[in-house]
């Protein structure tokens, strides 16, 4: 039998008509959910942002932080490892010294390892750096300048006799009295159960003004002035009103210390005027000193006074006067019958023992203890032919109450 084959079958045109429209407008509506979308996930992610700013800012707050306390830190040195480079060939040109030629011709050699030597050379120089300026602050021997040292000269040795050490009872001490009862010989007198006497052995006078002008010496010249003692301070405006010299405002004044300083207040406005003032010795103004090298110095003195202060400006080449203005006299000691019922005598200057040479010409020692307070003060005594007993300053006391508290303990002890 035949088979039949179908016939397609037309669709009707209003059909596909509406298949047609029907595809266009799925088309039209997928743009239209995507748009949505988009706006969908906009709003989630400014959400999400408006809630992470917070953080980021208190994270950044935290870095900001940190860098803040690593820069306040103290920066620790490091050792960079060294980074070996490559040393190119490089044809030199030849040298007419073999020595030199041979050092550069074993440099690039041994360049691998001289990183290496330079970075542990760099590493020690820093670290020992530190100590050394450290030092320089406690120095006895020199002071510590910007510059340089200023080397001060060594004290001399001094001998001290072997006499036996009897017990100790009474001490005169050629000072004034002290004001006030804080005072370490008043500390020592407790101590020891001592009688201690108080007397000048010497008095200062002020010098005229016929034998100041014999020194032809202009103060007005002279736009600085070094003041070592409140006695300085007095006889230096004594004198400027005794000539009808009015001290200029910008005079400047340089004190051997704070207390010198303060007592300028008796003569001129503190606030007013250049002052500067070390803590107990002159070495202490060197850095100020040198500033100020353009002006010519002025030092009122006494006619016996320390040579150290002159030598220490020769030695830091400052223009300097030395104008003396008072001068030391022997006191009058007839009040005192005899010496020799004293077991110590305490001495601070060389007038001192001048003074007793004069006021007791017949004075022998015997078994009375002196004590002297500086190399001038004990070569003044042996020239004068009496026995050094107790020596200040010294290694172990570098005051003459710690000598002298160390000799009364060893010489009670019997």
């Amino acid at each position: 039998m035949a088979i039949k084959k179908k016939k397609p079958v037309k669709t009707p045109a209003r059909k596909t008509a509406a298949k047609s429209s029907a595809k266009k407008n799925n088309q039209a509506k997928r743009p239209v959910a995507k748009k949505s979308v988009k706006k969908i996930t906009k709003k989630v992610l400014v959400k999400k942002v408006t809630k992470a700013v917070p953080a980021k800012k208190a994270a950044v707050k935290k870095a900001a932080k940190k860098v803040a306390a690593k820069k306040a830190a103290p920066k620790k040195i490091l050792a960079k490892k060294p980074i070996a480079k490559s040393t190119p060939s490089v044809k030199k040109k030849p040298v007419s010294n073999p020595k030199t030629s041979l050092k550069k011709t074993v440099a690039p050699a041994q360049s691998s390892v001289a990183p290496k030597v330079t970075a542990k050379v760099k590493l020690e120089s820093t670290e020992k750096a530190t100590p050394v300026v450290s030092a320089e602050k406690f120095v006895k021997v020199g002071v510590k300048t910007k510059k340089q040292l200023v080397a001060v000269a060594p004290q001399p040795v001094i001998e001290v006799s072997n006499f036996p050490k009897h017990k100790v009872k009474t001490i005169l001490i050629s000072q004034p009295k002290p004001e006030n009862d804080k005072n370490p010989y008043y500390d020592l007198a407790k101590k020891y159960n001592l009688i201690e006497t108080f007397r000048q052995f010497i008095k200062i006078e002020g010098l005229p003004v016929k034998d100041f002008r014999a020194q032809r010496i202009d103060i007005l010249e002279h736009k600085a002035v070094i003041l070592t003692s409140r006695m300085a301070v007095d006889h230096y405006f004594r004198m400027c009103n005794e000539m009808r010299v009015t001290v200029p405002e910008s005079m400047k004044y340089f004190c051997i210390n704070e207390a010198t300083a303060y007592y300028l207040q008796k003569y001129i406005q503190y606030r007013k005027r250049k002052i500067f003032f070390g803590h107990q010795t002159i070495q202490d103004l060197v850095d100020v000193i040198r500033k100020n090298r353009e002006e010519k110095f002025l030092l009122p003195a006494a006619d016996v006074h320390k040579e150290q202060i002159c030598e220490f400006l020769d030695a830091i080449d400052i223009k300097y006067t030395k104008a003396v203005m008072y001068r030391t006299v022997s006191a009058d000691l007839s009040d005192i019958k005899n010496l020799n019922e004293y077991d110590i005598l305490a001495f601070f200057t060389p007038a001192g023992i001048n003074s007793l040479k004069q006021n007791f010409p017949d004075f022998k020692q015997g078994n009375t203890r002196i004590a002297c307070f500086g190399a001038a003060t004990a070569n003044t005594l042996k020239k004068h032919g009496y026995r050094l007993d107790i020596y200040a300053p010294n290694p172990k006391n570098p005051s003459m109450s710690g000598a002298l508290d160390e000799y009364i303990r060893e010489a009670n002890k019997r």
